[in-house]
């Protein structure tokens, strides 16, 4: 956490994933714990495949909803070349402190690199990790396939940042269980366990 003791969360990635269903899961917990919350989000062409990033600021005070370059204390990457692109938003490392990225390895290649306007780097997690920032990369599809449903993905990444938030895991959980505990107890269950293992993933 911030000198001003706001916490700042940037998640991104690509349409369809899930980015903005993260950031008002993360909202619903903040808020639940009394803290005054903003956000905002950048959609391009989401709907087909266009980059998703979104701004999550939570504290006792909050003045803007964006998040200012090299003071995101969190980074979630749905993918990794955004991630990538993104990683200069995160605190640096200062002695032991700093942002901390958890990247999901997955690549997909947005339109303007179909569209040969931007080529995909070779090894993008690498690339985050000659900043000296903290890097914690595995495989969310590879977690959600394993329990039979793709779209745990966000779970798996939710999962993965909460031992790094300013209140209990738990939290995060709930609100996700909660979502789907009234109509759909079966997914309720799933996705408990898909945030544990996204948990015990972000922590390698």
């Amino acid at each position: 956490m911030n000198q001003i003791q706001t916490t700042n969360i940037l998640v991104v990635g690509v349409g369809g994933q899930g980015v903005m269903t993260a950031s008002e899961i993360l909202s619903e917990a903040a808020i639940s714990q009394g803290y005054k919350v903003k956000k905002t989000e950048v959609a391009g062409m989401s709907q087909r495949g266009g980059v998703v990033s979104s701004h999550v600021r939570f504290g006792s005070t909050v003045l803007s909803p964006e998040i200012p370059p090299g003071e995101a204390d969190i980074l979630v990457g749905f993918e990794a070349a955004e991630a990538m692109r993104w990683s200069h938003y995160l605190r640096p490392r200062n002695g032991a402190h700093g942002g901390v990225a958890m990247i999901n390895r997955l690549r997909l290649e947005p339109p303007i690199v179909s569209l040969g306007l931007f080529p995909y780097p070779d090894d993008p997690v690498a690339a985050v990790r000659t900043r000296g920032l903290e890097v914690h990369d595995f495989d969310a599809g590879e977690i959600a396939r394993e329990l039979g449903d793709l779209r745990l993905v966000n779970t798996i990444m939710l999962g993965a940042i909460s031992d790094n938030l300013p209140f209990p895991a738990a939290t995060l959980k709930e609100c996700i269980v909660t979502r789907f505990a009234a109509k759909k107890p079966a997914l309720a269950e799933l996705n408990a366990k898909a945030f544990e293992l996204g948990k015990a993933a972000g922590k390698k």
